[in-house]
């Protein structure tokens, strides 16, 4: 399924969840959960604008990106989002709060770098880096992000060869994409405006997070007033590839709860 710019792959049958990926991703992350969870709900799989197979009509933004989805889905649908994909999905319920019936947030954060009055996010140091690095080599900086999406949790190794596998299975990402989706976490920062969330949200998280750590979402569920917190004990930025099992059982209740 094509729907404007946007590539969504939609399996399953019953209420509509759709999902979406993190920063230089594509939806070929969520094929396990997507199977796990298809007996119950109909997934749509998305690759965000710019990424995988979808194209991108501008530069990335969170406007656009809400702007797009919001078109491609045109009834109301429960929103899973992973890192970037859970700033998409908020930008989105806070744009759209009659199209969203429930929140998953993964991993994610309103703020992905620290700033004076935030710690729990990734350094700026670490964001230059990131940046500086790109340019010159985008594949071998992939690689290194890749290394901190699972640095600290169980079986690393294994995560990172997966997800490594997965980086281009929907086609290699442009550095113009990679660099605007960079600057699109550097300085979001939704903070002030988060307590406009009214659906009810589920955060998932790892202790062993080091892009977006714990504390985040600790003053996510202090912060929203319909939140749930489950921390996924020696899990890393991937919670629902290092921890399935548990990741889907917490993922499938919430759902059900949200019909």
């Amino acid at each position: 399924m094509t729907s404007n710019f946007l590539h969504i792959e939609s399996t399953g049958r019953g209420p509509d969840v759709v999902l979406l990926h993190g920063w230089a991703m594509n939806s070929t992350v969520w094929r396990g959960v997507a199977d796990a969870l298809s007996d119950d709900f109909c997934l749509h799989l998305v690759d965000l604008p710019g990424h995988g197979k979808s194209t991108s009509s501008q530069p990335l933004s969170l406007a656009h990106m809400v702007a797009e989805l919001d078109a491609a889905f045109p009834r109301p649908v429960q929103v899973v989002g992973w890192s970037l994909g859970g700033a998409v999905a908020s930008s989105w319920a806070m744009a759209a709060p009659d199209k969203i019936r429930s929140l998953s947030l993964i991993a994610s954060t309103p703020c992905f770098m620290q700033r004076e009055d935030w710690q729990p996010a990734m350094a700026p140091a670490t964001m230059s880096q990131f940046a500086a690095s790109l340019a010159a080599d985008w594949q071998g900086t992939l690689k290194r992000f890749i290394s901190l999406q699972v640095q600290g949790g169980a079986e690393a190794r294994v995560l990172a060869k997966a997800l490594s596998q997965e980086l281009f299975l929907h086609g290699e990402p442009s550095l113009a994409v990679l660099q605007e989706g960079l600057a699109i976490l550097r300085d979001t920062d939704l903070r002030q405006q988060i307590n406009q969330l009214t659906c009810p949200v589920l955060l998932q998280f790892g202790n062993r997070d080091t892009l977006t750590p714990l504390g985040a979402g600790e003053w996510l569920a202090e912060a929203l007033p319909h939140a749930e917190l489950i921390v996924h004990s020696g899990a890393a930025h991937v919670p629902f590839a290092s921890h399935p099992d548990d990741f889907i059982t917490a993922q499938r209740r919430f759902l059900l709860s949200g019909m």
